[in-house]
């Protein structure tokens, strides 16, 4: 049986930050070095953000 780690990213709206679009990529970027894989992305306008989910082997 696989077992799984998991990590949930949120990036939330700030006013003086890069575009939405890049810190997205940058943090895809970022964790794709680290073996992490994107499995899911939910945008939650409650906190005017974006959710992205990873996982990797344990």
């Amino acid at each position: 049986m696989s077992r799984w780690k998991h990590h949930v990213t949120e990036l939330t709206y700030q006013l003086f930050e890069a575009p939405m679009r890049e810190r997205i990529q940058r943090e895809l970027d970022q964790r794709g070095e680290q073996g992490w894989e994107l499995v899911a992305v939910e945008h939650d306008p409650g906190i005017l953000g974006t959710r992205l989910y990873f996982k990797q082997p344990a």
